[in-house]
């Protein structure tokens, strides 16, 4: 009986965490969209090229200088309606711009630092909430799941 009375309690309190998810809604499945207060902003989605340079150095370009999607936010919200892509995988890097692409290099002693996020799930049907934790400088920035070259580039301004 206890054991039960336990169970349902545990049940009622996560009911009551849940909070109900009634803002803006991508329009596109498995692409991140930035959330200006009741609109949503598509990410630039995008695939890096992957280059081998010296030093066991591996640089990843996309092409153009800046990116078509821009916020004035510092800690960006994302809302993500996920299908085939993990929203749990997506990691944010800062890209720098250099001879008219975005990129951003790694090595064995100098890897990727992503930049800190929270992913939340916001209902059952895949919908997630990305947030950035840290505030970000002005400059080009791109979301990417891990182990891949795709990438949903975007610009804080």
């Amino acid at each position: 009986m206890k054991l039960r009375l336990l169970i349902l309690a545990l049940g009622a309190a996560a009911l009551a965490a849940a909070q109900k998810y009634d803002g803006p809604r991508p329009p596109k499945a498995d692409l991140p969209y930035i959330k200006h207060a009741s609109s949503l902003v598509p990410t630039e989605a995008s695939e890096a090229k992957e280059e081998k340079g010296k030093k066991d150095e591996t640089t990843y370009a996309i092409p153009g200088a800046a990116s078509t999607a821009r916020t004035p936010l510092a800690s960006p919200i994302f809302i993500l309606q996920a299908q085939k892509l993990n929203a749990q995988s997506l990691l944010l890097y800062r890209l720098e711009t250099r001879n008219g692409r975005r990129e951003i290099t790694a090595s064995p002693k100098k890897p990727m630092q992503p930049i800190r996020m929270e992913v939340s799930r916001l209902d059952s049907s895949g919908l997630y909430k990305l947030e950035v934790v840290d505030s970000l400088e002005p400059g080009e920035y791109s979301l990417s799941p891990e182990g891949s070259n795709l990438v949903f580039c975007f610009q804080v301004f």
